[in-house]
């Protein structure tokens, strides 16, 4: 029988997953940094969660990319 070593992701998939964890850890940090009392600015309500909710579709997209070969 032959073993199929073959990683599962390519070094473009990796590479989209750490820019979706990045933008995550971002969109967390400026969530967090707003200055409004219990986070009701505009960053805590709208620049933070837009940056966290990119960095999950990037993340998606980084797990069904598939390179052409």
């Amino acid at each position: 029988m032959e073993k199929n070593n073959k990683m599962p992701f390519g070094s473009q998939n990796y590479k989209l997953m750490l820019l979706g964890i990045s933008l995550l850890v971002i969109g967390f940090i400026v969530m967090s940094s707003d200055s409004e009392p219990f986070g009701f600015g505009f960053l805590g309500l709208t620049l933070g969660p837009i940056l966290v909710f990119i960095g999950f579709l990037i993340e998606i997209a980084a797990i069904l990319y598939s390179p052409k070969k």
